[in-house]
C-alpha cells in the first residue's frame, strides 16, 4: 500500500472536488482519493507507486492544474 500527496490548483467548490476525485479514482491500482479542498491537497491511496504522468493526466482531464 502507497500513499502520494499532490497539490491541485483551481479547485473552488464541491464541484471540482468530485471531477478530481473521479477522474484520479481511474488510475488502475488506486483504492481511495480524498481531497482538502482548502488547502488544494490530494491524497491517494493505492495498491503501489503511482506513475506521475498518470496522475498529471487525470488531473488535467478534471480541467485543473497539478502544482509542485
Amino acid at each position: 500500500m502507497s500513499t502520494t500527496t499532490v497539490n491541485v490548483q483551481g479547485m473552488t467548490c464541491e464541484h471540482c472536488v468530485n471531477a478530481v476525485r473521479s477522474e484520479v479514482a481511474r488510475i488502475a491500482g488506486v483504492t481511495d482519493v480524498q481531497v482538502d479542498l482548502d488547502s488544494g491537497a490530494v491524497t491517494i491511496s493505492s495498491e503501489g507507486m503511482l506513475d506521475d504522468t498518470a496522475v498529471r493526466a487525470a488531473v488535467d482531464e478534471a480541467g485543473y492544474e497539478l502544482v509542485q
